[in-house]
């Protein structure tokens, strides 16, 4: 029974780490796309005014 034990105590820690692997990645994938997105906006806006700047000066 010990070593049935011992196995049920490594299958659930494999479980564990693998439920915090994909925490992990799923937390690192989130911020990746949340940066994108505000390099993305950030890039549009700049580009907007620069544009409303040079429609002014004509």
């Amino acid at each position: 029974m010990l070593w049935l034990s011992g196995v049920a105590t490594v299958s659930k820690s494999i479980v564990e780490i693998s439920l915090v692997t994909v925490l992990f990645f799923s937390a690192a994938g989130l911020l990746v796309l949340v940066t994108g997105g505000i390099i993305y906006l950030t890039a549009v806006e700049w580009r907007d005014r620069r544009r409303q700047q040079r429609d002014k000066k004509m």
